[in-house]
Formats: C-alpha cells, structure tokens, sequence
C-alpha cells in the first residue's frame, strides 16, 4: 500500500472511531438536561438520580470525544497538507467558529453544570446543562458545514497563483442547502443513538431488577426518543437524497447500483455487478420509487454510474470517476437498515409494555433490549462510510481529487507508523472507555443523592 491508501486508511478509522462519541454526547446532553428539568420542576428524587447516574456515562462520553478529536486536527496537517493548503482559507473560518464559539459554550457551562451542585440555585444550574447542550449543536454545526464544502463547494474563488481556493462569502459556506440538510440529518441520528444508549442501559436496569423507580421511566424516555428520532431522520434522510442527486450524481447512482440512466428507474431491493463495477448481474428492485425519491416523479430520470463516467470524463479529463460501488451500496443499505431495526424493536418493546405490563423475559429480546445502544451507532458509522468513500475520487468535489490532497513528503513508512500507534492508542482508550462505562452502569444510580439548595450561590475558594 502506498502512503495515499495508508493515510486513507488512517483518517477512516480515527474518524469512525471519534464519530462513536459525538452523536452519543450530542443527544445525551438534551436526554441529561431533560431529566435535569423534570426534577427541577416535580422535586421527585428519581429524575435526581437519574440526571446524575446519565450525566456522568454523558461525562465519560464527552471526554473520550475530545481526546480522540484532537488527532482528527493534525491529521490535516500531517497526511493531508496539500489539502490543508488548498482549503485551509475555506475551513478557517467555521472551525474558528467551532472552537472559540460553540467549544468554549459547552466546556465553560459543563463545567459549571459539574461543579455547580449545591453552590448554583436550582434554576441556574438547570440553564448550565442547557447552555452545554446547545454548545454541542453549534458545534455540529460549524463542522457538517466545513464538510459540506468538501460535497458541494460555495462561497470561494479559486487563486489559481497560490493553487488554493479562497473564501468569498462565508454566509454561503455556512447556509447552503448541503450544510442544513446535513445538520437536521446528523443531528436527529445522534438523538437515536442517545436513545439507544439509555432505553438499553434502563433495559438492562430492569431485567436485573435493580433500580426499577429510575429505570422505568428512563427506559419510555429513551424508546420514544429512537422512534422519533427515526422518523425525523427518514424524512431529513429525503431531503438529503434530493440534494445529492442534483449535487453528486455519481454518489447516488452507485448508492443504489443504477448502471445505466433511466426513467422509472428501480429502488434495489438487492443487485450483484461485476467484481469491476460495470454492470449490474443480478437485480431486485420496485419500478419507479427511486424515480421518486429523486426527482418526485415516478417517471423521472436519474442517471447511471456509466452514464456519468462519461460525462465527467468530458468535463474533468481522462480518469476513473466511479467510487467503489458495493461499498457505497450496502454502506448505504446498513445505514438505513440499522436504524430502521433500532426504531421497530423500540416500538416493539413499547407495545409490550403497554398498559403496565411487564416486559418479556425471552433471551432473545432481553439480548436485542441491551444491543439497543449499538444498533445506531452501526448506522451511523455505516452513512459516514457512504458519504465519504461515495464521494472518491474527490476530496473536494470538483475541485480537487484525493490524491492530490495527500502530504507529498510523507513516506508510506511514517503513515503506516504513526496508523499503527494510533489504532493501538485507540484501542487502549476503548478499553478505557468500555471499562468506565460498564462500572459506572453496574454501581448504578446514587441510592441517597445530595439534592441541591434552592438557594446556593457560586462560591469561590483558595
């Protein structure tokens, strides 16, 4: 492997691996807060405990995806400095914003949401948590929008001089129809995750028999969370998908191994192509509903991987314009069908216990209760593949390919180094993460917490 492929290689599975602990944190911190409020407004001890027995698996979470983002940094820098140069102006300002903005938000009011039990009034310290939260959304934000100018880049010129592109109006980079729809995309997929995680904690609270007061009402908190969490992501997920086929084609068209261009084109169900992605094999497919999703018309047109190849061929140069179809395929197919598991066996469970009634004690759903926090993330690690390996050969669509991104100076040795040491370290830190998670699920809530002084103040000591 060359030091292109090994670089690759790197920033998926740091990215991957980072990308576990953003959208847990990025939900978790609005189930947290809402458990927060509802024991500052009913005074019931169970919302207490709740809070703080969340609030700290949120903490461990949110730690673990501040450490594993910092390498994501100087990755750019290290692998990817011809990319850095080239939309360094570009990124410059949004992550700017990320880190002086929507960072300090959520670190400065985490901290006193952490700290400000018993030294906080009650109203104040239920705003920290609050304040964090959003901290979190704006920081989803400024990323999804950098990223969106990888999938359709706004808002520059190109100096072709200094061989870089140059920001011309940042309210386009930021606003731009790509960014919104993959924030109101991103962002309700972290809040199936959320849900996830806490309807299979509260599930498995439950089996055991252990704290039933907290888990239950956790436990209905979290399901409905992943189910409307579900529905908000199908109907963002149709939005996004329009945009991609007016914006990438090519990434669509392999997203459902549509060869050739066609009206009435199929929704695959199931395809087999060739091992060199040319032709479809084998297909099962319902007439006309990718037609539909595209364009809203059961009789639109939508254009094929083949089709496309030529005309990119016309309008960048000689070159392979096809992503690596089966990848982008079943990426795209996990991603749907891991949720979509996620929210039927949440409605499932609900069903069942409806109307008071106790929850099945069969292995098999006691097993699917507890894998609840994993289905999700499956998902969601699933799209992030789709998206940025259905975009090859392109780091910034149009503009610039991969391979011209890569660090000119920096030998397949050193990437393949610096690839092993990180994926060790992450391993460790996973160890760490799991080890930590799992104490802290079976200690359990706090059997007496310390509630809150309805008049406390922020104190100061030295």
């Amino acid at each position: 492997m060359n030091a292109l492929d090994l670089a690759r290689w790197q920033f998926a599975i740091t990215t991957v691996y980072h990308f576990i602990f953003v959208p847990i944190t990025i939900g978790s911190g609005f189930l947290v807060a809402g458990l927060h409020t509802a024991w500052y407004r009913t005074n019931n001890d169970k919302y207490l405990r709740a809070t703080k027995f969340f609030g700290k698996l949120f903490l461990i979470n949110f730690a673990m995806g501040v450490v594993t983002g910092i390498v994501q940094e100087f990755q750019f820098g290290m692998n990817w400095s011809s990319y850095s140069r080239f939309v360094g102006d570009i990124f410059g300002a949004p992550l700017a914003m990320e880190g002086l903005l929507a960072f300090f938000l959520e670190s400065t009011f985490l901290g006193l949401w952490i700290f400000g039990w018993d030294r906080l009034s009650r109203k104040v310290h239920v705003a920290t948590i609050w304040l964090a939260a959003f901290g979190t959304l704006f920081s989803a934000y400024f990323i999804l929008a950098a990223n969106a100018f990888m999938q359709h880049p706004v808002g520059y010129t190109l100096n072709a001089g200094r061989g870089r592109a140059e920001l011309t109006n940042i309210f386009k980079v930021l606003f731009q129809n790509t960014a919104l729809a993959a924030f109101f995309h991103t962002v309700p997929s972290a809040f199936l995750s959320a849900g996830g995680l806490f309807a299979g904690v509260a599930g498995w609270m439950l089996v055991r028999g252990r704290d039933t007061e907290v888990a239950k009402p956790v436990l209905k908190i979290g399901l409905v969370t992943v189910i409307i969490a579900f529905l908000i992501v199908a109907v963002s997920g149709d939005w996004t998908s329009r945009i991609m086929v007016k914006q990438q084609p090519m990434k669509m068209a392999a997203a459902e191994a549509l060869y050739n261009t066609e009206s009435s084109a199929p929704f695959s169900l199931f395809t087999v192509g060739t091992l060199d992605g040319s032709k479809p094999v084998f297909q099962i497919g319902l007439p006309g509903v990718l037609s539909f999703l595209s364009t809203g018309n059961f009789k639109g047109v939508v254009e094929g991987v083949n089709d496309l190849q030529k005309s990119y061929e016309q309008k960048y140069g000689p070159g392979n314009y096809k992503p690596n179809i089966p990848l982008a395929y079943w990426g795209f197919r996990l991603m749907i069908g891991f949720g979509a598991l996620a929210a039927l066996f949440a409605f499932m469970t609900l069903w069942w216990m409806r109307k008071g009634r106790k929850m099945p004690e069969n292995k098999w759903f006691v097993r699917g209760l507890i894998s609840m926090p994993i289905l999700p993330l499956l998902g969601i690690a699933a799209g992030w593949i789709f998206t940025e390996s259905a975009r090859q050969p392109w780091i910034v669509f149009g503009l610039m390919k991969t391979s011209d991104g890569v660090s000119t100076s920096v030998s397949a040795g050193s990437v393949l180094f610096t690839m092993i040491v990180f994926t060790a370290l992450y391993g460790f830190l996973a160890v760490i993460e799991f080890g930590l998670m799992i104490r802290a699920i079976k200690v359990g809530p706090e059997k007496t917490p310390v509630a809150e002084k309805s008049d406390s103040m922020l104190t100061m000591a030295y």
